[in-house]
């Protein structure tokens, strides 16, 4: 060791001249968020005082506590003033000349101990200095409830300040901000306005805005006394109150007023979680135009009634982000990476809550309010399927309260279903994807009292592959799919190895399966099937925009109806007209299951003027 070098212990010092130019462009990631900065510390040293008086160590008396906030366009000046604890001068330098030291911090560890639910906003001792991202010039006047004199502080860009005695005659504090040209957007009502109302909405204190302008004439001009001003902001927002006080107009009008939505929402859960998670708030079930709007939605999240942030991901998981809501999360931990959001476990167990609070309202809406929950189910089971999905645990959750609706409108469910059909078809679904497309077999399923589910959304696919994969003793087939044994009739299935050869020619597919079967529907004389899987396969390969399986899927049946009288007479027509015939059935019969390419359409064109030519 050298022992030239000496010892020394010391702190981490600080040019200011060179820190205010990194607090007035990187300190927030939004520069709008000064204004909710500096409101929120009145609001904080409000709480303060009250918090003084509830343990009898100030006498507040009937006093009635406010924030004002007033914009002065000419002056270039906008200001935040309090009613509040105040400052001495001592605390003025010690907590606004020493960037990072938190008052705060220091009253709740003097004052509340452990409670952390303490409605103190403030922790980091930053947010003061966010004011100089907008302005060249901060002036503060500040006087203690302890009646100390007033203090008078100004600071420029540099971190030059100036500290006096100030003129003050009540307990509080104004912050004077000096605008500076480059952000002249601030002097704006309407931008002052817009941005109260997105992170100021709730806070717990009564804030007013003004315009200097707006108060030079205190008489209406028909002599009139002007309307009293009222707050901006309301203090007790909807998710502080218990859900059993509140009304179901409480909640539309709240949702109306946070998200500017005309629709009515579905439904809405009031979440209030107490220890050990310790957080509320309002989730909404969103009312969509149509099935292709963007079902992104919004929840709001709030830290003691201040706005935060939109979606933060960590705390809603992923597959529910269609919701609308506002979350208030008192113990959430702020200014800190999304890494640690994601480990943080209070985030985790949060998480945790509002997904078990979502599959909960679901079982009871399925429960006890049955009708009403079949009327919103069509506009919700996208978001459910999606996230059945996304987590096993949410499914297991919920399964019993999944409905299909049928063909004929009602809904049930897939136990119901089955339990219905168990002597007919046991355990397995049969289902439409296209209601115009695949009538033929509707009817006939219908006409042997086989109900028929409808999945005909885009993600529904995946989700009856996902369900199948959850409980293997269920499948799910489409109903041009299978000719189910219901379907038939225990009559003649002799394979007719002629008219075998003649489907097969005129499909000009060799591989073709073609089976015989005596089906109660006379009136069909073939029907083409193609696999579950293989279709699930070829539209699976179509979605990620590979080739597919070409025009004759690989396990395409055809099923030659016995019973037809037109396949009867088939064995006595001549050859021509018997292969005219057979390939304009095998055309009808490729037409109902899916759209014709080019060839195919020239194909059936042609066989339907040949027929024509046989009348």
């Amino acid at each position: 060791m050298n022992s030239s070098v000496p010892n020394k212990k010391g702190g981490i010092s600080v040019e200011t001249a060179h820190i205010f130019p990194v607090i007035k462009k990187w300190l927030y990631s939004e520069k709008d968020i000064f204004l909710r900065e500096i409101v929120s510390n009145a609001c904080d040293a409000i709480t303060k005082l009250k918090r003084l008086a509830s343990l009898g160590q100030y006498d507040g008396g009937d006093e009635t506590y406010r924030v004002d906030v007033v914009l002065d366009k000419d002056a270039k000046t906008l200001t935040v003033s309090d009613n509040g604890i105040g400052m001495t001068a001592d605390e003025l330098d010690r907590y606004i000349c020493q960037i990072a030291l938190s008052g705060a911090l220091e009253f709740v560890e003097k004052y509340e101990g452990d409670n952390k639910n303490n409605g103190i906003i403030g922790h980091f001792g930053l947010g003061f200095y966010s004011s100089f991202m907008v302005s060249d010039r901060v002036e503060v006047i500040t006087k203690s409830y302890t009646d100390t004199p007033a203090v008078y502080w100004d600071c420029n860009t540099d971190g030059e300040y100036e500290s006096a005695a100030g003129e003050r005659d009540a307990h509080g504090t104004t912050v004077i901000m000096h605008i500076s040209d480059e952000e002249a957007a601030y002097l704006e009502k309407a931008k002052i306005e817009d941005i109260l109302d997105r992170y100021c909405a709730f806070m717990p204190v009564e804030i007013y805005f003004s315009v200097e302008d707006d108060e030079k004439d205190p008489k209406a001009e028909d002599g009139k006394e002007p309307e009293v001003p009222k707050p901006i902001n309301d203090t007790t927002p909807l998710w502080l109150k218990n859900p059993s006080d509140c009304t179901d107009e409480e909640y539309k009008e709240f949702y109306r007023k946070v998200f500017h939505d005309y629709r009515e929402p579905l439904f809405w859960i009031h979440v209030n979680a107490d220890y050990p998670l310790n957080f509320r708030g309002i989730l909404y079930f969103p009312r969509l135009a149509n099935e292709y709007e963007s079902i992104e939605g919004q929840v709001k999240l709030y830290y003691n009634q201040v706005f935060v942030a939109d979606n933060i991901k960590e705390v809603i998981p992923e597959y529910l982000l269609m919701l609308k809501g506002v979350l208030d999360c008192p113990e959430l931990p702020l200014n800190v990476s999304r890494s640690y959001l994601q480990n943080n476990t209070y985030v985790s167990k949060v998480s945790a809550h509002i997904v078990k609070k979502v599959a909960d309202k679901l079982n009871s809406l399925c429960n006890v309010s049955r009708e009403e929950y079949e009327k919103v189910w069509n506009d919700i089971r996208a978001f459910v399927e999606y996230a059945c999905m996304r987590d096993r645990k949410f499914y297991d959750r919920v399964k019993d309260s999944l409905l299909m609706e049928l063909t004929d409108g009602t809904y049930t469910t897939t136990a119901d279903y089955l339990e219905k059909a168990k002597e007919k078809h046991e355990n397995t679904v049969y289902y439409t994807s296209d209601k115009a497309a695949q009538a033929q077999y509707i009817s006939m399923f219908a006409s042997q009292e086989i109900s028929i589910a409808v999945y005909d959304k885009q993600l529904d696919a995946q989700f009856l592959s996902m369900l199948e994969s959850y409980d293997s003793n269920v499948k799910y087939l489409r109903i041009d799919a299978d000719i189910a044994g219901a379907l038939k009739n225990e009559g003649d299935t002799t394979a007719n190895e002629e008219l075998e050869k003649l489907f097969k020619k005129v499909a000009e597919n060799e591989q073709l399966k073609v089976e015989f079967a005596s089906l109660k529907d006379e009136s069909v004389p073939v029907l083409l099937t193609i696999s579950e899987q293989s279709r699930r396969m070829e539209e699976m390969m179509r979605m990620y925009g590979m080739s597919g399986m070409g025009a004759y899927p690989l396990e395409a049946t055809l099923t030659v109806n016995l019973a037809s009288s037109l396949i009867q007479k088939l064995d006595g027509m001549e050859d021509a007209k018997k292969e005219t015939t057979a390939a304009y059935l095998y055309r009808l019969a490729l037409l109902s299951q899916r759209k014709l390419n080019a060839e195919e359409l020239k194909a059936f064109l042609r066989d339907s003027y040949n027929v024509l030519e046989l009348l």
